[in-house]
This record gives structure tokens, sequence and C-alpha cells, in this order.
């Protein structure tokens, strides 16, 4: 029986690093993990996603949304909803020969 190692079963499966096919597994997975902090952090503040939605100028409904997938909002509104839960807010871009830093 041939092993494999968990690089290689990746590559297969999600495909390899730097592909189109992996770059959006990749985000698609971060935007997963962005929402569910949302969700996290509305609930130890003790806020309904109507609360949260009332605090930024949306309906619960895009708070629901958000908090299952993040994917599909602009980052106008992931910084609002991040300040409104008294979140610490940094960005960070890196490109080629260039790093661009931003914080709240």
């Amino acid at each position: 029986m041939k092993k494999y190692t968990l690089d290689e079963v990746q590559d297969e499966i999600i495909g390899k690093v730097g592909t189109v096919r992996r770059d959006l597994f990749e985000f698609n997975l971060q935007m997963n993990f962005i929402g569910e902090a949302i969700k996290q952090t509305r609930k130890q503040r003790k806020l309904t996603q109507e609360e949260l939605g009332k605090l930024i100028g949306v309906q619960k409904s895009q708070i629901s949304r958000l908090e299952k997938n993040a994917s599909n909002v602009t980052l106008d509104t992931l910084v609002r909803v991040f300040t409104a839960l008294k979140a610490n807010v940094k960005l960070q871009i890196e490109l080629p020969n260039l790093t661009l830093k931003a914080g709240k």
C-alpha cells in the first residue's frame, strides 16, 4: 500500500499551491473563519444578530449571511462589524516588493 503525505493529498484533492482552484479554496476557507469569528464574538458580547445589524445599519438577515460566509461582503461592512464588536482591526496586503498595512 502506497502512503501519501498530507501535502500530496491536498495537491490532488484541492489543487496545487498557487493554482486558481487552490487559491479559491483557501479564500473560501478564510471567509468561513471570518464569519465564524463574527458569530462567536457577537455571542461573547451578548448581542443578537438584530442588535448587531442595528449597530451597523443593516438587517438581521445580512448579519446571518455574513456569519455563514463572509465572501460576499464589502471591506467597509467587515470593518463596521468588527468595530461594533470592539475588535482591533488590522489590514495587511502583501504584493511582490510592496507591503501595505493599515490598522484601527
